[in-house]
């Protein structure tokens, strides 16, 4: 799906009556005693947030890379935030998870590597909230997540690790029909056999996996049953899902976190590192420039499309 036709998608959720049905029916589904008073106090900030977040994105796409980041992650944070108030009715609650739920080390002003930062989760704030709330990871608190590692979590990114670091982070599936073939090098790079595989990715899964019985030598998973979460990761502009290469790198980590730690950091760098920060602008001296381009450029597209498939899943739930 395009850029443009991401945004004409969220046009669905600009009538308020709409909106009001909409969150009615989310807040139904989760046993809320006061759908009705809560969807009708919640349509308008509910619309006000996609409507903020599409400013946002629109200034993004359209402004000096210098200031990318920023405009990007908070309009992440307004998506995020419409999100929430499908499965959180009282969002805010309280001020607490006003804050990004996030912070950085202090960082070295000499010899700072982007791809060995590490940014870490707080016990309050919106991450941690929006964690809880949309997929029900609790105690993250205190954990750290390393920039590197993270941008090898991207499945669009991974052309690019393997055309600089001659390395292949996500390994995709084959799609036949409706359905997604594994190829064997996953089962020979982990180290396992073809059945112990689909016990290890059943036990990661949250969910039960509809494995096709296709006979030795094939690992297919029914595509008319699936809905794949992490660790299988999906590479928006190839339209094929994948998973890590490397069962010692495997997460469970949703892909919406991914990109808010990353966009958290760079927001933080281009607003507070600024002389590094056009330094690798400007100069682009090593590997990291182009890591940071191309994600900028990738969730741009990415982070809309996920909240999109939220909302929209929402509607069938």
């Amino acid at each position: 799906m395009k850029h443009d036709e991401i945004w004409l998608q969220f046009n669905y959720f600009q009538s308020a009556s709409t909106v009001q049905f909409y969150l009615k029916k989310c807040y139904q589904n989760l046993g809320s005693g006061e759908s009705d008073r809560k969807s009708y106090y919640n349509c308008y900030p509910f619309m006000y947030y996609l409507e903020q977040a599409q400013a946002y994105y629109a200034q993004a796409s359209c402004s000096p890379f210098s200031i990318k980041p920023v405009l990007l992650f908070y309009g992440f944070v307004h998506l995020i935030k419409a999100g929430l108030l499908t499965v959180d009715p009282y969002y805010p609650s309280s001020t607490s998870v006003l804050a990004h739920g996030v912070s950085t080390r202090k960082r070295k002003k000499r010899n700072y590597q982007f791809l060995h930062d590490e940014v870490k989760i707080q016990k309050h704030g919106l991450c941690t909230h929006f964690m809880e709330e949309m997929f029900q990871m609790e105690h993250m608190e205190g954990e750290k997540f390393n920039m590197g590692q993270l941008l090898a979590l991207v499945p669009e990114l991974d052309d690019l690790f393997q055309f600089i670091y001659r390395k292949r982070n996500i390994i995709l599936f084959n799609k036949m029909d409706n359905d997604w073939d594994i190829p064997l090098e996953l089962a020979h790079a982990y180290h396992i056999g073809e059945e112990r595989l689909k016990q290890f990715l059943d036990d990661k899964h949250r969910r039960a996996i509809p494995w096709k019985n296709c006979g030795a030598g094939k690992i297919v998973i029914d595509g008319s049953e699936s809905d794949l979460n992490p660790p299988f990761r999906y590479h928006q502009f190839k339209g094929l899902y994948g998973i890590n290469a490397s069962i010692e790198e495997l997460s469970n980590i949703p892909d919406l976190l991914i990109h808010y730690l990353l966009l958290y950091n760079l927001s933080m760098i281009a607003r507070y590192e600024t002389e590094w920060w056009f330094d690798l602008i400007k100069t682009a001296a090593d590997h990291t420039y182009p890591f940071i381009h191309t994600f900028l450029e990738i969730t741009e597209i990415k982070s809309p499309a996920m909240i999109l498939e939220f909302l929209l899943k929402k509607c069938t739930g």
